[in-house]
């Protein structure tokens, strides 16, 4: 069993448990905030020079549906300037939940949702979610539990990350990328409505934990926007530079773990040139790379279930730049500048309690502050539902220490 959570600020003594639309209209918002926008021409798009401050909102609309969270006094789809893992500027798209309870001094605390493994095909961005979407089960299951934080008087802001409902390929799992765009969506968020405070916290789950851990350790941003902590739920990356000899082993788990690797394989390919996935893999495995590009998670791991591990990769793939590149993007050894909870499942099978289990160990030696806590019976999915009241009095806590002079 993990440790209890504490209230940040002090040292954890405990034992451990565990693991286009591109709208390059950059025109700015008229004066009818909530009118949405036209699109403009995306020919700066292209080239990587789209003007504007990071957090700049391009379009928003009033979102409807089951992507919105039914207990907001109001849901907005919007989309947003941010910054790719090479510093150039990328359009995303997001989301918008605002609560019904009127803004304390300081305007509203900010959840930043980042959401697990969907895909990478734009169909699989959270925003598009239809009720016979390809990702819907996974997505509906966060909506529930998104949703009692905005009626706990918290805005709820998601984002897609980059290349999800967006031009441009996902760089599944770049950490920089990542916390880029979910900063950035705060700061969207601000604009959309100025009730939206400044003090934010990053919280994520799967794919979204990496995003989080990433935004905990990013340097600070600005005085515009203040992050005070961060909630990692079964979070993604640890060792994730192994994945290729783990999978050419066919140890337990060398099955599952295909479905996961054309994520990781286009990802890279996304931010670094250098990684050229048709030239890793196999005649046999190739279809794998088809299924990642045109469906999302769920498709792919039909696929991969017919492809056994030791077909997936050619005998002489020189693997090297993939690894060098999945290296930089693992969780261990951050430095992480906020307090940081950190919640795992005990029955995941995606993510282990004992990967996770060795996270925190390692992020420990590096930062001061990680509260941990492991939920018997949760597996990957339920940890997020587990684990709400936990990361609530962790956010409720963070968010009084911070609690601005109402007389300023």
């Amino acid at each position: 069993m993990g440790s209890a959570l504490r209230p940040p600020g002090g040292r954890i003594t405990v034992v451990t448990a565990v693991a286009t639309v591109v709208l390059a209209g950059l025109t700015p918002l008229a004066a009818q905030a909530h009118e949405p926008h036209a699109p403009a021409p995306v020919s700066d798009t292209a080239a990587g020079t789209l003007p504007g401050q990071r957090g700049s909102l391009l379009t928003e609309r009033t979102l409807t549906g089951v992507a919105a969270l039914p207990s907001a006094a109001e849901n907005r789809t919007v989309t947003y300037l941010s910054e790719d893992s090479q510093g150039r500027r990328i359009v995303v798209s997001g989301t918008v939940s605002l609560p019904k309870t009127p803004p304390p001094p300081g305007g509203w605390p900010v959840i930043s949702w980042a959401h697990g493994t969907t895909g990478l095909a734009d169909i699989c961005a959270p925003s598009a979610d239809t009720p016979d979407g390809p990702e819907h089960e996974q997505l509906a299951q966060q909506v529930q539990t998104l949703d009692q934080w905005v009626t706990h008087g918290y805005a709820v802001v998601r984002t897609d990350y980059e290349g999800l409902g967006t031009p441009g390929d996902h760089p599944y799992l770049n950490g920089r990328s990542a916390a880029n765009t979910v900063v950035d969506m705060v700061r969207a968020a601000r604009r959309v409505d100025p009730r939206v405070g400044r003090r934010w916290l990053a919280v994520g789950h799967s794919q979204g934990g990496h995003a989080a851990l990433f935004s905990a350790a990013a340097a600070s941003t600005g005085k515009d926007v203040q992050l005070v902590g961060a909630v990692a739920i079964a979070p993604g990356g640890w060792e994730v530079s192994q994945t290729v000899p783990y999978i050419r082993a066919g140890g337990p788990g060398a099955q599952a773990s295909v479905a996961f690797l054309p994520p990781l394989l286009l990802g890279a390919a996304a931010a670094d040139p250098a990684v050229v996935p048709e030239d890793l893999l196999t005649k046999k495995a190739l279809p794998l790379i088809t299924a990642a590009r045109t469906g999302c998670l769920e498709s792919v791991r039909e696929v991969a279930a017919t492809i056994p591990p030791e077909d997936v990769f050619k005998p002489d793939a020189d693997v090297a730049p993939l690894t060098d590149y999945l290296k930089k993007q693992e969780t261990g050894g951050l430095k992480l500048r906020v307090p940081t909870f950190v919640a795992q499942g005990a029955d995941d099978q995606l993510v282990a309690r004992s990967t996770t289990d060795d996270l925190v160990k390692s992020l420990r030696k590096t930062s001061r502050d990680v509260s941990y806590r492991v939920y018997p019976g949760a597996d990957h999915r339920g940890s997020i539902a587990a684990s709400w009241g936990d990361a609530e009095r962790f956010a409720d806590a963070l968010f009084s220490q911070h609690r601005p002079n109402a007389s300023r």
